[in-house]
């Protein structure tokens, strides 16, 4: 039976305790997998997930980021920190990295990147190089690099004129119009209705996001597209990406597969890419998500 379990350590910002979620399986684990989770996410949403790669002997960990979940305690939701966030929130996906090392020494591990949470798995990759022994990627993109620059540009003017903590008029609402007439407000999650009815209910997941946090994300972007970055990523690190085709955040696959490039480009040797038909954004709650799931253990049973 799986074990789950909660714990704390200290955020690299100085400030905050990182909320932490650990599945375990009730044998030898034969790997950990870290789930690194979007905007307006937490941890707790992929309970059933976790579950299920427990259930198949894998350790699943996750923190809630700065600005999400059980990590917030000042309430101030959808805010990494006045400056240096996207850093800050890197360096605490590899101190959960570390942790879990120590816990498990010399087992196979892994990142699992959603949405935000992919960009940042990308940041990782770039930033410390060599220290998992493999990466997936759900939901991830790359918009071009001019919606990228003045995404930043409107949210470093909003952040100097009204200040960080401001919500940003950069709204995640944008990705519903292709989905009209719409039945809700976040029709793009996915195709259950019960997924998206819940979303919407859950005060975790029903602030907007910052200036402050989409003028980081917007320059954690950049650098995940950036020579420099990508030329440091080690090219034997095993990548899978999978997306829904209907995904907005991958431009329906055409940015899944551009960033799907930029590692076939930088020598990535053991490289694959999924899309799902009709799937939205959040294939591991899609209506088809056994499919996703068994797709997902697989490659992890072939690269353990």
């Amino acid at each position: 039976m799986t074990e789950f379990t909660e714990f704390t350590f200290s955020s690299k910002d100085g400030v905050h305790k990182c909320h932490a979620s650990l599945w375990t399986p009730e044998d030898k684990p034969r790997a950990v997998v870290q789930i690194v989770h979007g905007v307006a996410d937490y941890m707790g949403r992929y309970d059933h997930f976790a579950r299920y790669l427990a259930d198949h002997g894998f350790v699943v960990c996750g923190e809630d980021h700065l600005g999400h979940g059980r990590t917030v305690d000042d309430g101030k939701y959808g805010y990494f920190g006045k400056k240096d966030g996207w850093t800050l929130v890197t360096a605490d996906v590899r101190q959960l990295r570390q942790l879990m090392g120590e816990k498990y020494p010399g087992v196979p591990y892994f990142l699992l990147g959603h949405s935000m949470g992919s960009f940042l798995a990308r940041t990782y990759l770039c930033a410390y190089p060599g220290t998992v022994d493999g990466c997936i990627l759900s939901g991830t993109g790359q918009e071009k690099a001019a919606v990228v620059a003045a995404g930043k540009a409107v949210s470093s003017v909003v952040c100097a004129l009204r200040g960080p903590e401001t919500v940003s008029p950069l709204s995640l609402g944008s990705y519903n119009k292709q989905f009209a007439p719409n039945r809700t407000s976040a029709d793009w999650i996915c195709r259950d209705e019960a997924v998206v009815d819940a979303y919407l209910k859950d005060p975790f997941c029903t602030f907007e996001p910052t200036a402050g946090l989409v003028r980081d994300m917007m320059g954690g972007l950049q650098y995940i597209s950036s020579e420099k970055a990508l030329s440091q990523m080690d090219p034997s690190t095993p990548v899978y990406l999978f997306s829904g085709d209907r995904d907005p955040v991958g431009g329906n696959g055409e940015g899944v597969r551009k960033v799907y490039g930029f590692f076939k480009d930088h020598g990535t040797a053991d490289l694959t890419m999924k899309l799902y038909p009709g799937g939205r954004h959040e294939m591991h709650n899609e209506i088809n998500k056994g499919e996703v799931y068994a797709d997902v253990l697989a490659w992890l049973e072939k690269h353990i």
